[in-house]
């Protein structure tokens, strides 16, 4: 005599809720509280339940293409651009194609009848989009976490983005930096909630006062230049900034170099005696870093200390972790690291 296969309905019935929840827990999907979760593994683990693989790939498998959601300010960003191309090549090994969403997304159900997963990179918590992707039925990867109020995908590729601003504020202080400012990004994304956090812990940690600054997620040379010149001119003893935004930090050095302040290093003349003429660094230095590498930073003069996150690796990973999850070869829980580096170059008297 066989033992009759369990369903996904007998679980739902033992966990006490319904079939499609049921459904969503197991799969990471949907807005299913953890602890509904939880009991919901438990009770399919206790009960011996399978989930018929085939059936899975069948449904997944219905278009042949996943889709990719960046922020809305992406399309003149280097490193998003980097990340979607490293994106497409690894979705292509597994024989998809990718689908860039547009900005102001669509609804989930559209969505889903369209591709077999997806992808939302750096999810702003008040993007009206992000929600409806997250409920889209399909599995879904971020790129970093969701700080928003759905319960969003449990699978992830994520960066240690306080340790690297921590490494970059640790870096300025040992090249002679003693009051450091950050421009950190506004916005809701783990990204900017966690470098505005880390700067602020960082300092009182090491009883410095870090001069924060707020600038727009993706702030222009310009802007950052504005905002540099602003919070030199008010506090002239700030003898470091590091600049968030990608392809902003140009903005920096132009400031500095309108107030006669040499960057790459901290020695100099008085620090109040404001801009000389003709603006000749012959004020004191100013150390200068970032939190994104690229061409603005590589190619400055001096080039720029930054923070290189492997923008077109990230894609790939974020790729790759989706491409398991739709094959069967991860959990749709599944956080994955993604490794950064310190790139010193001369704008903090560091060689290039």
């Amino acid at each position: 005599m066989t033992s009759r296969t369990v369903t996904l309905l007998d679980v739902a019935r033992a966990a006490g809720v319904s079939k499609s929840t049921a459904s969503d827990a197991l799969q990471g999907s949907g807005r299913v509280a953890e602890a509904t979760r939880d009991r919901v593994r438990a009770v399919a683990e206790e009960l011996g339940y399978r989930p018929n693989s085939a059936a899975r790939r069948l449904r997944r498998a219905s278009t042949g293409a996943v889709g990719l959601h960046l922020p809305a300010t992406a399309t003149r960003l280097d490193y998003y651009m980097n990340l979607a191309f490293g994106a497409v090549e690894r979705a292509q090994e597994d024989g998809l194609d990718m689908v860039l969403l547009a900005p102001s997304g669509a609804a989930g159900g559209r969505i889903a009848s369209r591709v077999d997963g997806l992808l939302v990179i750096d999810p702003e918590a008040g993007d009206s989009a992000v929600p409806g992707l997250l409920d889209a039925g399909v599995p879904v990867v971020t790129g970093e976490r969701y700080l928003g109020p759905s319960a969003g995908p449990s699978a992830a590729v994520v960066c240690d983005n306080a340790a690297s601003l921590t490494a970059l504020l640790d870096h300025v202080t040992e090249r002679g930096a003693r009051r450091p400012a950050v421009l950190a990004p506004s916005g809701s994304s783990a990204w900017a909630t966690a470098l505005r956090a880390t700067a602020r812990s960082w300092g009182l940690a090491h009883g410095v006062e870090v001069a924060l600054r707020t600038v727009p997620f993706a702030a222009t040379p310009a802007e950052a230049e504005e905002t540099t010149r602003a919070l030199l001119t008010a506090d002239p003893a700030v003898d470091a900034v590091i600049c968030a935004p990608d392809g902003s930090a140009p903005g920096v050095l132009r400031a500095a170099a309108a107030l006669g302040r040499e960057a790459g290093t901290t020695g100099g003349g008085d620090a109040a005696a404001g801009p000389p003429e003709n603006a000749r660094p012959t004020g004191p230095g100013l150390l200068v870093a970032a939190c994104v590498d690229g061409p603005a930073t590589r190619g400055a003069v001096p080039p720029v200390t930054a923070v290189d996150l492997r923008p077109a690796a990230y894609g790939r990973a974020c790729a790759e972790l989706l491409c398991d999850i739709l094959a069967d070869r991860a959990a749709p829980d599944t956080v994955r690291r993604h490794a950064w580096s310190l790139e010193t170059r001369a704008s903090t008297g560091s060689p290039g």
